[in-house]
């Protein structure tokens, strides 16, 4: 598979990434051995460009997947944090869990809104030393807000962005309310223009639009300056399906059935805590009229972040 430059940094990925939070607990929940399995086939199909977080608890699959192999991909890792402190500790984990020295990118993880990226600005002073210092590569956000990314357009040190977009709009959001695909892919642009490395997540819309499957990738590699589209896979055959795609021999009319990846919450272990409802980026989550919480599939972008919130592991995916 052919490479491309992200944006002014030196780093040379492939236009299709692997989302490894697919493999990991809040999604699938494969074994180590199965997961690694997975990735390890992407990566000798020609795939280079990884995506992990320190919430998504998935290094291990990475560490699995390369150990004895002459793979060197490009790896993304993201961190929650608002402190110096814990976005130093972020670093120092991955460093240690992947076995590497430097890690490529590393990013503020899920940046909401303009506010929440001042509020984490301890954060953002340790990935501009952590850079300087050369344990990273390259830095910049993860965020489905549109008013986010129009902020990264005066934010020099912002090297890469990994915005939301699907040909939907869906989960994409705008301060408090809802942004639209076109307010994102302008965003996009004007980062672009810059010098600004971009990769997208949730082209399927969280699996929502993986009935529109050919669709769904025509229109994010449509957008100008778009490096790469991380894909969650969780099989053998979806890394298979993506290269079909992209070398040309997939039938117009063929779409993937993965109509039965939903999360689901189970209303007889759910004790109406209400931390899903909190930590959901979409919103998707409500309380109903007893007291348990439950889904919006409308807006729910199957990501999977509810569930290791649950303190009885009531929300799995099936």
């Amino acid at each position: 598979m052919e490479k491309r430059r992200l944006g002014k940094t030196e780093l040379m990925v492939t236009p299709i990434g692997f989302g490894v939070l697919t493999v990991g607990n809040t999604q699938l929940n494969l074994p180590v051995k199965k997961g690694a399995e997975i990735l390890r086939y992407a990566l000798e199909r020609g795939i280079n460009f990884l995506d992990t977080a320190q919430y998504y608890e998935t290094y291990p699959y990475i560490k699995e997947a390369l150990q004895g192999t002459n793979h060197e991909p490009v790896i993304a890792s993201k961190c929650l944090g608002e402190s110096y402190d814990q976005m130093a500790y972020a670093i120092e984990e991955a460093r240690r869990e992947i076995h590497r020295d430097v890690i490529d990118i590393f990013l503020l993880h899920e940046v909401r809104h303009n506010q929440d990226f001042e509020k984490r600005a301890g954060a953002w002073a340790c990935l501009n030393d952590a850079k300087a210092k050369g344990l990273i590569r390259a830095i910049g956000v993860s965020t489905h807000h549109v008013d986010v990314v129009q902020q990264m357009v005066e934010i020099q040190e912002c090297d890469v962005l990994f915005p939301l977009l699907n040909f939907k709009g869906l989960g994409i959001r705008k301060g408090s309310g809802i942004g639209t695909k076109e307010e994102m892919e302008q965003a996009i642009i004007d980062n672009g223009k810059k010098g600004c490395g971009i990769f997208l997540m949730k082209a399927f819309g969280g699996g929502n639009l993986t009935d529109s499957y050919q669709k769904a990738l025509n229109y994010v590699f449509g957008i100008p300056d778009i490096s790469s589209v991380m894909v969650g896979f969780g099989s053998i055959q979806e890394v298979d399906d993506i290269f079909d795609y992209w070398e040309g021999r997939m039938p117009e009319c063929y779409n993937p059935d993965v109509s039965h990846k939903k999360i689901h919450i189970d209303q007889g272990d759910c004790e109406g805590c209400g931390l899903c409802v909190l930590r959901c980026p979409n919103h998707a989550i409500f309380v109903n009229d007893k007291g348990l919480s439950e889904i919006n599939y409308e807006k729910c972008l199957t990501c999977g972040y509810c569930a290791p919130q649950c303190p009885v592991r009531a929300i799995i995916m099936w």
